[in-house]
């Protein structure tokens, strides 16, 4: 937003294809010659024209086929309202049946000069949404979508009225349904230690029996700590205190409640006696906004208080959790230890809020480390690991690194992140775009769409996107004036000034052990870059070629082979590390000598002496549920994921057998309502709202005798999404002794079609290898062998300039590839209609499918 935004106030197939890929020696060459080149105006204006066009598209797409339903389904054309559409479990907590895209997209209007369609959209909002539906909603979700909303369009609106140019009859009727949609949030707050129930019934609150919710206990960090900027707006604008006191309570009781020897806080905590559930810790999904928040709180209300806590957190995550340019989740009580090997999608916010404090060398690190993830798939994954390969392949079309490459170009100047941004529009444009809108990406690894198009995605990217190619000249009014919320609603930095403080607020703040440059202070692009506009290309230059996309050819000083292994979804390391072969990078070869540059993926052996026994959990076995009972006989067989703990199907020779019942509540998260039905069945359950093991331990409690849990994802299938293990939530779980089995949502809807049509569905859940009426088949038999020798290379053998010292080297001959071709035919389709004899129908992977390796978190169950 230019120098005043972030200015705060002083205070795997085929023979042939596994041959060549043994000859595969060289990398990728790429050309990204125009990165970094100025862009003229002419050239911004067009993009801006282009990305005015996309929102049209957008919005026009959800006001023609969706409204007033809260959102658009873009490859069905439709609306989706909630109780009429397959439910999805957490996800659909954002829908309240208040026309949630409409009044999340209202302020994006006026941004972008839509004042006309502004006007009539107001209109229509105050005609036809009604906040009192018996609806459970997300308390998070509908302060930051539709409270934000409704203040950043009021915020418009009478900015506009003002101006005395539009909206002349606006009589503030936004801000009292703002008022009114913050009053029935507030029960949510009515617990022992301050922090708010995670969900609430619009009409009936939380207690009230009618309200089907208040049940729950935890909530996770950023859901407590991310409504001081709403509800303080909302106070100081109604004047009414008591929104912005319960936000600052609840704020006061995370600040208690951090670990004081690492100053960092967990991702989930007891919302009764404030216990931390999950004691992980980074800066991405469950504690985000909650940092967010704290630094824009200072920024929008002036209060000394929040930025000594944000400083406080700020130092924490500098020491312990950011590795640049990685941004890793450790242990609180523990921070030298980090808890997983991947990171997800929301932390990309935090470079630009880096940028908010003044800390830009890091934000330039971090966005240059995401922007090659994105080159490398196109989108960022919902979640990628350290090495940069996907871990969860769907992309809803997430707007942070968006935001934190226009708030990285407002404060560099740096005509590369406009060049970014053009790369966000145009891959927009032709991956997610669809005839009636744009739809969310399934898998970045195969393209594959999601019937879904978030509200976010109206109201923050368009935003960004927009603001990144405006000049403060082509805006309807001084952006600077403003600050945005994690929705990037619009609130003005004037209420700092022109409303008094919360009352109570003085909490006593910590005193700074170390200042940097930025705790109070300004930062200045001349203390920053002193007379070195290119500073920033010099930070970026470190990183421009760490996942190895674009970096051009040059002879590797170490001879390579790649292992032909991306079909079974295995890494060659991965396969190498199975093998009891442990590798180090040249980088950290610590060998003397010059090796030149160091490559992606290129290893010398300096010690291998260390094997290890391959465990079983490095691979998934696919399990089955066959479906037995008429018309079906065995024939309908779906492909199930197995689980870590409960009893272990490979070990029973004979499967577990019983009839199917649906639990209720479908997710399994509350009191089981249905006990005396489940007792002695096998339960069906839904994926979402609380972990996989909470839910086994109450069905199993309840007599099932094994639990299908059903994936709340929209179109996910076992063909194209690779297996996972369901693991524990850290507790123990040895006392779970019934089988679990996971489907994805193809494979579930078949199942739950099933049990709908038939009264009575008899199911077999066994390993693969056992299914019932299994024949032997070459499918079954391996692909083939492939004898790969080792030896160790003589001192003085290798050419001049590699490596020094016994290297192992990887020696594949000619002759040492077995080859059965007649066992790599394709297979043909082997699924029969039930009148058929003999093979059964599968629904996912084939009979000759090996099995993968997930792409899914096994960890938790959302």
């Amino acid at each position: 937003m230019g120098a005043k935004l972030f200015c705060w106030p002083q205070s795997s197939p085929g023979i042939a294809m596994m041959l060549r890929a043994l000859l595969l020696t060289g990398l990728l060459s790429w050309a990204n010659g125009q990165e970094g080149q100025a862009m003229l105006p002419e050239e911004k204006s067009k993009i801006r024209d282009q990305i005015v066009e996309m929102f049209d598209h957008a919005y026009g797409s959800y006001m023609k086929y969706a409204y007033p339903a809260d959102e658009l389904m873009p490859l069905s054309c439709r609306g989706r309202v909630r109780g009429l559409e397959p439910n999805r479990g957490d996800i659909d907590d954002s829908l309240g049946k208040f026309s949630l895209t409409l009044i999340d997209t209202l302020d994006t209007l006026v941004v972008l000069n839509k004042l006309d369609e502004f006007e009539d959209a107001v209109r229509r909002t105050l005609r036809d949404v009604r906040l009192d539906n018996d609806v459970v909603v997300s308390v998070f979700e509908t302060n930051i979508r539709v409270l934000g909303g409704l203040l950043g369009a009021h915020t418009m609106a009478d900015m506009l009225r003002q101006r005395g140019e539009r909206m002349q009859w606006y009589r503030d009727e936004l801000l009292h349904m703002a008022k009114e949609l913050g009053n029935r949030l507030l029960p949510a707050f009515n617990t022992t230690s301050g922090l708010p129930y995670p969900r609430v019934n619009l009409r009936y609150g939380v207690l009230n029996p009618l309200s089907r919710t208040g049940t729950e206990s935890d909530t996770c960090t950023a859901c407590a700590g991310t409504m001081i900027l709403e509800f303080a707006a909302l106070s100081r604008l109604s004047g009414e205190a008591v929104f912005e006191e319960n936000a600052r309570k609840a704020l006061d009781v995370l600040w208690e409640k951090r670990q004081r020897g690492s100053d960092l806080v967990g991702t989930v905590i007891n919302i009764h006696n404030g216990d931390w559930v999950r004691r992980d810790s980074g800066v991405g999904a469950g504690i985000d906004s909650y940092y967010e928040y704290l630094m824009k709180a200072y920024v929008l209300l002036g209060d000394n208080v929040y930025l000594e806590r944000f400083n406080t957190h700020y130092r924490a995550i500098m020491k312990y959790i950011s590795q640049p340019p990685l941004l890793l989740n450790v242990h609180m009580h523990n921070p030298t230890v980090s808890v997983r090997s991947w990171m997800d999608s929301l932390l990309a916010f935090f470079p630009g809020l880096q940028v908010l404090r003044g800390d830009l060398k890091p934000a330039i690190e971090t966005h240059e480390m995401l922007y090659q993830v994105t080159k490398q798939h196109k989108f960022l994954p919902e979640a990628f690991t350290t090495e940069f390969r996907v871990h969860w392949g769907q992309h809803p079309l997430r707007p942070e690194f968006a935001e934190s490459t226009y708030y990285l170009y407002k404060a560099t100047g740096d005509p590369y992140y406009l060049r970014v941004g053009q790369s966000i529009v145009e891959k927009l444009n032709t991956h997610a775009r669809v005839p009636c809108g744009f739809a969310a990406v399934q898998d970045v690894r195969t393209g594959a769409h999601e019937d879904r198009m978030d509200s976010f995605f109206l109201a923050e990217m368009f935003k960004y996107l927009y603001l990144l190619f405006s000049e403060k000249n082509q805006l309807h009014f001084d952006i600077d004036d403003y600050i945005f919320t994690t929705e990037a609603h619009l609130l003005p930095v004037s209420l700092s000034t022109s409303q008094p403080p919360c009352r109570g607020n003085n909490t006593e703040a910590p005193t700074a052990l170390e200042e940097d440059l930025f705790t109070y202070s300004c930062p200045s692009t001349q203390t920053l870059f002193p007379n070195n506009p290119s500073f920033a290309k010099t930070i970026r230059d470190s990183y421009k070629y760490l996942t190895g996309v674009g970096r051009a050819f040059h002879a590797s000083p170490v001879r390579g082979i790649e292992l032909p292994l991306h079909d079974h979804g295995m890494e060659p390391v991965e396969f190498l590390r199975n093998m009891g072969i442990s590798l180090t990078p040249l980088s950290e070869a610590g060998a003397t000598g010059t090796l030149g540059e160091v490559h992606k993926g290129v290893y010398r052996v300096k010690l291998v002496a260390e094997v290890t026994q391959t465990t079983e959990e490095e691979e998934v076995e696919p399990l089955l549920v066959q479906l037995i009972s008429p018309p079906f006989l065995g024939r309908t067989v779906l492909t199930a994921g197995p689980a870590k703990f409960g009893m272990d199907l490979t070990k029973q020779e004979h499967g577990v057998k019983g009839s199917i019942v649906k639990t209720s509540p479908y997710t399994a998260c509350g009191p089981i309502e249905n006990a005396e039905d489940l007792s002695g069945h096998i339960a069906l359950a839904l994926r979402g709202d609380c972990m996989f093991a909470a839910k086994a331990h109450r069905l199993q409690e309840a007599g099932a005798i094994g639990v299908i849990f059903i994936d709340h994802r929209e179109g996910s299938n076992s063909a194209e999404t690779p297996l996972f293990q369901m693991v524990g939530d850290g507790g123990s779980t040895a006392d779970i002794t019934i089988p679990l089995v996971f489907l994805f949502s193809q494979e579930g809807a078949l199942l739950t079609s099933a049990l709908e049509d038939h009264s009575n569905v008899d199911v077999l859940m066994l390993p693969k290898e056992r299914r019932l009426g299994k024949t032997t088949d070459k499918a079954d038999k391996p692909l083939g062998k492939m004898n790969i020798k080792f030896r160790l290379a003589e001192e003085g053998e290798l050419e001049d300039g590699e490596a020094r010292g016994p290297t192992l080297q990887f020696v594949l001959e000619k002759g040492e590839v077995v080859l059965e071709e007649e066992e790599y035919k394709q297979q043909g389709d082997s699924c029969l209609t039930p009148g058929d004899d003999h093979m059964p129908c599968f629904y996912g992977q084939t009979a000759a499918s090996p099995p993968s390796h997930s792409a899914n978190d096994p960890n938790t169950d959302p």
